[in-house]
């Protein structure tokens, strides 16, 4: 007897179980007034440096603070709290993308009502996160210049579900002969009308564009809460210890369950 019938019966199980949770935290980061912003790409791509560009960058006018999944290792969770921004880490062993349930384990003890942004970097992976969503309020395609002009249409459903195209690491556009425009046509012939920026972590080209219009989306999704005071300092988060549901892509293969620390560890100094 085929077991597809059953695997589908699995997956599908398995999605709506993460879309009620996502669901939940929707509401959650909207009652608190907390935007959320998850960062996608594949491995290498540039998403740590770039998250720790922008919570450096933030930090001092917002109230920030950051999740990271990876499959092993806290590297890029250290990396991050170099910003001084409260980070905590999500090891998900097996598990190629992060699910609502982590992040809500993951957000114990964390008062949300005290945080302006909030990221979530997933693990590097451009299939499996299209299908789950997080609650988040947007989602951050990345995708660098040495990856090729013809990445969005390899990958579609990542970007089907993307808000905002970033193409990273210009710095090195002219070194790999980057075609910016096919670039674009690639992004748009599967994704029309998405936003796209181009910048560099390194150099800092492009961010100051990308960091006002994430400020106007969340000035428009949060209406309601007060722009914070330039020089307000780190969120008193950092001493603990909504919208319809996002779109999404019909699921791949099935997946073993994930696992999260017990107690999601924390790096920065309060």
């Amino acid at each position: 007897m085929s077991e597809h019938p059953r695997l589908v019966q699995v997956r599908q199980s398995i999605l709506k179980r993460n879309d009620v949770a996502a669901r939940a935290l929707r509401e959650r980061f909207h009652q608190a007034g907390t935007y959320v912003v998850s960062l996608v790409s594949s491995p290498g791509a540039g998403k740590t440096e770039f998250l720790e560009k922008i919570l450096g960058q933030l930090r001092g006018t917002d109230r920030v603070a950051a999740i990271v999944g990876d499959l092993a290792t806290d590297n890029d969770a250290r990396r991050l709290a170099r910003s001084q921004a409260p980070v905590r880490q999500i090891t998900t062993g097996t598990v190629c993308h992060l699910e609502a349930e982590m992040i809500e384990a993951a957000l114990e003890g964390w008062p949300l009502e005290q945080l302006d942004f909030l990221f979530i970097e997933n693990v590097g992976n451009l299939v499996c996160p299209s299908t789950f969503d997080l609650g988040e309020d947007l989602r951050l395609v990345l995708v660098s210049v040495t990856e090729g002009e013809d990445k969005p249409q390899k990958y579609p459903a990542i970007f089907h579900t993307a808000d905002i195209a970033i193409v990273t690491k210009t710095d090195l556009a002219t070194a790999v002969g980057f075609d910016h425009q096919a670039a674009h046509r690639s992004i748009q012939a599967v994704r029309p009308g998405i936003e796209v920026f181009e910048v560099s972590a390194k150099t800092g080209a492009g961010m100051a564009p990308f960091l006002t219009a994430l400020r106007s989306r969340r000035a428009a999704a949060r209406p309601d809460r007060a722009p914070p005071q330039v020089g307000a300092g780190r969120p008193a988060v950092a001493h603990a210890s909504g919208s319809g549901d996002r779109p999404r892509t019909p699921a791949g293969a099935g997946h073993e369950p994930p696992s999260i620390e017990d107690s999601p560890r924390q790096f920065g100094s309060p």
